[in-house]
């Protein structure tokens, strides 16, 4: 197999390509944040209804994700990819001029389902035509486009909001989108060593039934749906709290608050280099229990230490994220692709439930309610990984004799 290789010119145009489509994905995907109380406004909507312009999005995501890595292994990646942002961004763009908030949920179930095309087949492109050396640079680029895209969708759309209204704001989002699905079709070499294969949807339905038997996937599975949930929750409903009284900030200053999530980027890397020394499970305990703590430290009237509630929820939900997301991985014995497929529905289906149900607690019992919905979804995280912890002593006490019954087997 030739592969690209660290240092070359075709290594450069795959990153630039990549760094592009996380950008475009995820500030396709995170625009609407920042503006639900516009909508909440303008169509005469509650905060609940307003975050489903978001929660839509997430749930088509997440569904279509399980189906269009399967679809990539006979029909190829790079075409895949390539329509699927087209598509998306001309989605995106359409967006701004939706006459009503029905034709909107529209539109947004569209992009989600489209959208999901790129981040379900760009590990296996990176994975198969990347040098294993230089994988780890390459998703690292990947993945910091995937943070920065987010970022900017919500900060952009926030400040051209106040500016200007939505409409312009989406459609300043689309058009850069197409700019940078330009960007990755061109820079993007056509696959060298990707094999098609045949498509069975049967084979997939059994390999995803097969993950769910296994109880430790399963805890992290709904530890990525209550991580994301919590997250959302959290993000959906902090500008209804910080445009009213007493704070009665603009628009365009609390799109800036979004720059916390560049914390996560530091957390990422920072606690890869924790788990080293400490073993995932203690890490990621630590990184809950930040998480909690900065959740309640939002209570506080404060404006300075809702802000660093706010980091440190971010520094621990990031941390928490890489660690369970990487263990799937190393957890799952078989078709590791599917199990990470399935820890990506659950993630993406926490943004949709827990992001709507936060709405329900936020127009019933205010912030200090929306606090309590986050920190059980996070106490939940917490049991779940003591869940965890506990299976995964049982399972290396059990793998010498797993060994030994092979063996005979073999024999």
């Amino acid at each position: 197999m030739t592969y690209i290789q660290q240092g070359t010119q075709a290594f450069r145009k795959t990153n630039f390509a990549f760094f592009a489509a996380g950008f475009n994905t995820f500030s396709i995907l995170y625009c609407m944040q920042p503006l639900m109380p516009e909508f909440t406004r303008d169509f005469g909507i509650s905060p609940t209804s307003a975050s489903l312009s978001l929660s839509v999005t997430t749930i088509a995501l997440a569904v279509s994700m399980l189906f269009f890595a399967s679809l990539s292994d006979a029909w190829g990646r790079k075409p895949i990819m390539v329509i699927s942002m087209f598509i998306a961004s001309f989605l995106c763009l359409l967006t701004a001029f939706s006459p009503n908030f029905h034709i909107l949920l529209i539109l947004r179930i569209l992009v989600g389902i489209s959208l999901a095309g790129l981040p379900s087949i760009a590990m296996a492109y990176l994975g198969e035509e990347v040098d294993p050396k230089s994988l780890g640079k390459a998703m690292g680029l990947y993945i910091s486009g995937n943070a920065l895209g987010a970022v900017f969708g919500r900060i952009f759309t926030g400040i051209l909001t106040d500016y200007y209204d939505w409409h312009f704001a989406l459609a300043g989002v689309g058009a850069i989108s197409l700019i940078a699905t330009l960007i990755f079709g061109v820079s993007l070499s056509p696959s060298r060593n990707f094999k098609p294969c045949k498509l069975e949807i049967r084979g997939l339905g059994m390999s995803l039934i097969k993950h769910l038997k296994d109880p430790g996937l399963v805890c992290l599975f709904l530890m990525g749906f209550f991580l994301l949930g919590s997250n959302v929750a959290l993000f959906n409903y902090i500008g209804y709290l910080l445009m009213d009284e007493p704070y009665s900030l603009s628009q365009s200053f609390i799109s800036w608050f979004f720059l916390i999530y560049l914390i996560g980027m530091f957390s990422s890397s920072f606690i890869g280099r924790l788990i080293d020394k400490h073993g995932r499970s203690k890490v990621l305990f630590i990184n809950l229990l930040i998480s909690i703590l900065g959740v309640f430290l939002t209570l506080f009237p404060s404006l300075l230490i809702k802000i660093i509630g706010l980091g440190l929820f971010i520094f621990g939900f990031f941390g928490g994220h890489s660690i369970a997301s990487s263990w799937v991985g190393q957890r799952a014995l078989n078709n590791k692709a599917q199990a990470s497929s399935l820890y990506l529905f659950l993630y993406y289906s926490g943004s949709s439930i827990g992001g709507s149900l936060g709405g329900i607690f936020w127009t019933s019992f205010g912030w200090a309610g929306l606090i309590c919905m986050v920190a059980v979804f996070l106490l939940l995280t917490l049991i779940l990984t003591v869940c965890l912890i506990k299976l995964s002593k049982l399972t290396s006490i059990a793998k010498p004799f797993i060994s030994l019954k092979r063996l005979g087997t073999k024999y």
